[in-house]
């Protein structure tokens, strides 16, 4: 993106490009401009730190770091900034993630990690939380949450259209869950 970066999407190897390019889909819908890399805790422990460290001079506000297996990445950039960090855990072990998400949630106190989801759902939200927290002193990201939310609200509502129409036929008695006993009059 043309902007200065709001936003560091990093991953510890380019296998998880496909799940964070989710992350990369929250931001560009809410107009937030990111910059996407990978780093490794393990493999490359003086890229890492060399990175946490030039965040802020970058600009940027909030960090999504997405890792797999030990799954230390986020960690250590939160150790090395002041910057919020949010980890996406990977599912690239046989414990599908699991690994991942615990070593993510059991940081130590004083350096906090928000972590959410396994994986492209996880993804996902992570970059929804990162334009959440930006949109705390930007008024057009507030409004874009605010129109998302309400999309949000709109799809439930023609799915349950959809799904009574489809389901009118074949129940005389039924129960409308805002309304009560469909036969109550």
């Amino acid at each position: 993106m043309a902007n200065k970066p709001l936003v560091s999407i990093v991953m510890g190897s380019d296998s998880d490009l496909d799940i964070m390019n989710e992350a990369a889909k929250s931001l560009a819908e809410f107009g937030i401009p990111y910059e996407i890399d990978i780093s490794s805790a393990h493999r490359s422990p003086a890229r890492t730190s060399e990175y946490s460290r030039g965040l802020k001079a970058r600009g940027v506000q909030v960090v999504i770091a997405g890792a797999g297996g030990a799954a230390h990445l986020a960690g250590v950039i939160a150790a090395e900034t002041t910057l919020p960090v949010i980890a996406v855990p990977i599912p690239s072990t046989p414990l599908l993630g699991l690994d991942s998400l615990l070593a993510m949630v059991q940081m130590p106190a004083g350096i906090p990690v928000a972590t959410v989801a396994i994986g492209k759902p996880g993804a996902t939200n992570a970059g929804i939380l990162a334009a959440q927290m930006i949109g705390l002193h930007n008024a057009e990201v507030a409004k874009k949450l605010v129109a998302h939310k309400e999309n949000l609200a709109k799809g439930v509502e023609a799915k349950s259209k959809k799904l009574k129409e489809s389901h009118s036929h074949e129940h005389d008695i039924g129960t409308d869950f805002f309304s009560g006993p469909a036969d109550s009059k």
